[in-house]
Formats: C-alpha cells, structure tokens, sequence
C-alpha cells in the first residue's frame, strides 16, 4: 500500500489512506487503524459503494464489524455483526435491530486507487 501524508480538507476532517480499493472484497470488509486508537471498518457493497464505520461492535465491545456480512436489510445496505448478528446501517451507522443504537459512520473517499477514511 503506498502511504501518503494526511491532508486537510476543509478543515473539518483529516483523511488517511488505508489500503487499495481492490483490497476490500465486494460484499466483504476490511479493518483499519486510524490516528493510533480509532478503529475503521471500510466495506465495499455487492455493487462496489465503500462505507465506513467503527470497526467496534458495541453490543459485545469486540472490534470485529469488519468481519460481518455485507447485504442489505429491506433495501437497506448492512452489515451483520459476527457476533451477535445485529443490522448497522452502512451510511449511517444506525442499528437496524434496536433504534436505541448507532455507531460512528466516517466519510470514504478514493483518490487514484486508494481508499481514504475520513475523521473529524
């Protein structure tokens, strides 16, 4: 993975590139590490959309989102937690299970072939 220098943008967000866009698998996930604490898992739909969000699954406190089924919920793009099979929203973060629940969406990006993850 070539690694380039965060950037600004706007000031509201630094983006950081986490791997290629052929690196996440369609209707699959991959985990990043951002900022040395903030874990990212970025998904790419059946059709190729990449989303962001925490990798924690905060049912269980376990980060292993990104190792969740990708599909969608009535129309919805999801992903099911391998843990306890929960629904999140993949644009916004929401639990599709418990309305009470959402989870940190971030901003994805590609720039030439990289995917870059977004956070304020």
């Amino acid at each position: 993975m070539t690694v380039l220098p965060d950037e600004q943008v706007g000031g509201s967000e630094t983006w950081t590139p986490v791997c290629r866009v052929e690196q996440v698998p369609r209707a699959g996930g991959v985990a990043a590490l951002l900022d040395g604490d903030v874990q990212v898992a970025v998904f790419r739909t059946g059709d190729g959309e990449l989303h962001g969000l925490s990798n924690v699954d905060p049912f269980s406190g376990a980060a292993v989102l990104s190792r969740g089924i990708v599909g969608d919920v009535g129309g919805v793009p999801a992903v099911a937690s391998p843990i306890y099979k929960q629904n999140f929203d993949l644009r916004t973060g929401r639990c599709l299970d418990d309305d009470g629940v959402r989870i940190e969406a971030y901003p994805v990006r590609v720039t030439g072939d990289l995917v870059h993850v977004g956070v304020r």
